[in-house]
């Protein structure tokens, strides 16, 4: 199922991560389930992305990169009120972390290693759904 028949529209996604392999992955995922990814290989790439304006109705961010980490990106997106209406989710395999990322207002949390690339898929979907009904 597309998600055009979940969704009132085609929404944009922004998937921050260093391992080249999960970003071609989810791509090819979350393309083939109808979403427009960007994937950007780093939290500085993101960042003078977000800073130049970009506005992803989805903003997927890992923990683990070098030089700046997901949960400091989070901060920076949050302190700089850069993408205000974007729905920002922690796509990771550090669930130790998940009160962490609320507390810096992560709207999401889904760990990568105990869901399949479609279970992803649905997890932000339904995040997302859930954000912009309020």
């Amino acid at each position: 199922m597309t998600e055009e028949k979940i969704l009132d529209k085609k929404i944009t996604i922004m998937l921050v991560d260093d391992d080249r392999f999960l970003l071609d992955m989810y791509s090819i995922k979350f393309k083939s389930s109808g979403f427009d990814i960007e994937t950007i290989s780093g939290s500085a790439d993101a960042l003078t992305k977000l800073r130049a304006g970009a506005k992803p109705d989805v903003i997927l961010l890992d923990i683990i990169m070098p030089n700046m980490d997901g949960l400091e990106l989070l901060k920076t997106i949050r302190d700089e009120k850069l993408a205000e209406t974007s729905v920002v989710i922690m796509l990771t395999n550090q669930p130790d972390e998940m009160e962490k990322a609320q507390a810096l207002g992560a709207d999401g949390y889904i760990v990568k290693a105990v869901n399949i690339p479609s279970e992803v898929v649905n997890k932000v979907i339904e995040i997302y759904k859930s954000k912009k009904a309020k």
